[in-house]
């Protein structure tokens, strides 16, 4: 499977080949990450000399194109951590039917060539877009769905994923949202969100500031994920309401909040979740801890480029589509340009930072890794299958990443794109559809024949062959 490489990205520079662990003394080329941990998998990460502020509204916030062959928007070197195991939490379908998987044992056992098929494929969705717009499901995602937890002629489970650039929760309590929205059993085993991989920044950083998301749910995330000692911007403003000088912050609030002498505190990183629900107070925080001594409030560093401690967002989208019946609206990505823009005007230099999530690398790799383990728990078989199709609406995040990581990209017209025949700039390597399940039904009858059946025969006789014909008749 074709994979990144330094030519294809344009990078700058080139890629420093230590690990974050040998570059704990470096303050020029890449930020320190402290302690040695040994669950994670490096992923050497692209550089650019600029952050996306640096002219303004960097080319590549705005529309990363194939064009420039240019994949990463990272801007230092140091390697992104992903976990080495895929799952913390898990959340089981309902039980099976187990008559029903007897019976589509033996119609598989009599089909091997398209069982075999059926393994060596599997999908990679994004949510948002592609199969519901918030809240409000997209139909035809709830028929491709069922057709792939084997409603279809073999009874076959055909493996995918979900891998959306949204967050702000804990899997677990997306999963079950998602389950009840789609009508379908969604499996945390088969979940990535846009920060599902930093929970292996967890080996390197003990007390971070978690931003974004609604309430305090960010806060279980990231407990969830194993960090040791968790802020939320609503703990600080108990602490001291004044640093938010526009905030009205509630009893309510306040009940919720952790508030101690944040002073006192230091803090080794800053992980931004998801989207901000109060963009003053969380620009105002994150630039105090930028601008910072080693991490601690209430100070100002001399040389808040040398004692910077490092900020990571869990995606880059500029865009993102809604129920909205406009244009599409503002996402993280918007916020994150406008720290780099704040800090540089406060600065003079360009903020070093790292962006998870699609179109990056170590998001790929970490989808290799559970599409690995998700097949395992439905076929019993640790493989990765060799035809992976990507189900995108975003042809900036979703159809690049999956075009430069080798996977087969389907771009569909219920979300972000709603130009032409394909995108200019990303084209869908697989083609435009209308909605996911004509991406998926494409995609299944090239790997299984224009003659496969996308439903489940009820009154099939493995016997007979069908519904009523004897095999020797």
């Amino acid at each position: 499977m074709p994979r990144f490489d330094d030519a294809d990205l344009a990078v700058e520079g080139g890629v420093d080949p230590r690990s974050p662990r040998d570059q704990r003394g470096s303050t020029a080329s890449g930020l320190p990450i402290p302690n040695d941990a040994g669950n994670t998998i490096e992923i050497p990460a692209t550089r650019s000399s600029i952050s996306d502020a640096a002219q303004f509204m960097h080319n590549l916030s705005l529309s990363p194109s194939m064009k420039d062959r240019r994949g990463s928007r990272n801007s230092f070197g140091t390697s992104l951590p992903i976990p080495r195991s895929p799952r913390m939490s898990r959340l089981h379908p309902s039980a099976p039917d187990v008559s029903r998987d007897i019976l589509a044992s033996q119609v598989q056992d009599m089909s091997k060539e398209k069982v075999a098929a059926a393994k060596n494929m599997a999908f990679a969705f994004d949510i948002d877009g592609v199969l519901c717009h918030g809240l409000e499901p997209i139909e035809e995602a709830k028929e491709a769905l069922r057709m792939l937890n084997g409603d279809n002629e073999l009874g076959i489970k055909i493996p995918y994923i979900l891998l959306t650039n949204g967050g702000g929760k804990t899997e677990a309590a997306r999963c079950q949202q998602l389950s009840e929205i789609l009508e379908n059993p969604i499996s945390t085993d088969q979940f990535i969100q846009s920060h599902t991989p930093m929970q292996a920044l967890s080996e390197y950083y003990e007390t971070v500031l978690v931003i974004g998301g609604e309430g305090l749910q960010v806060r279980a995330a990231a407990e969830n994920y194993g960090f040791k000692n968790v802020v939320h911007p609503k703990d600080i403003l108990a602490w001291d309401p004044t640093v938010s000088p526009w905030r009205t912050f509630t009893e309510e609030e306040r009940a919720q909040a952790r508030p101690r002498d944040f002073s006192k505190v230091k803090f080794d990183a800053i992980l931004v979740f998801a989207d901000s629900r109060d963009y003053a107070t969380d620009m105002q925080l994150i630039i105090d801890l930028l601008l910072a001594d080693n991490g601690r409030f209430l100070t100002r560093s001399e040389d808040p480029v040398a004692n910077r401690i490092p900020i990571y967002f869990s995606q880059g989208d500029l865009v993102f589509p809604t129920n909205h019946k406009g244009p599409t609206r503002l996402t993280l990505g918007a916020f994150r340009i406008g720290v780099e823009a704040i800090y540089k005007s406060l600065t003079g230099v360009d903020l070093e930072r790292v962006v998870y999530g699609k179109p990056e690398r170590a998001t790929y790799t970490y989808a290799d890794e559970v599409i690995r383990a998700w097949m395992e728990q439905i076929h019993n078989e640790n493989t990765l299958p060799k035809n992976i199709y990507m189900v995108g609406d975003n042809p900036a995040s979703d159809i690049i990443g999956g075009n430069m990581y080798g996977w087969n990209t389907c771009l569909v017209r219920t979300g972000v794109f709603q130009g032409g025949d394909n995108d200019p700039n990303n084209p869908a390597s697989f083609g435009v559809f209308p909605t996911v399940l004509q991406a998926v039904q494409a995609a299944v009858r090239k790997e299984l024949g224009e003659d496969f059946k996308f439903k489940w025969n009820p009154k099939v006789n493995p016997v007979t062959h069908g519904d009523g014909a004897s095999a020797v008749e």
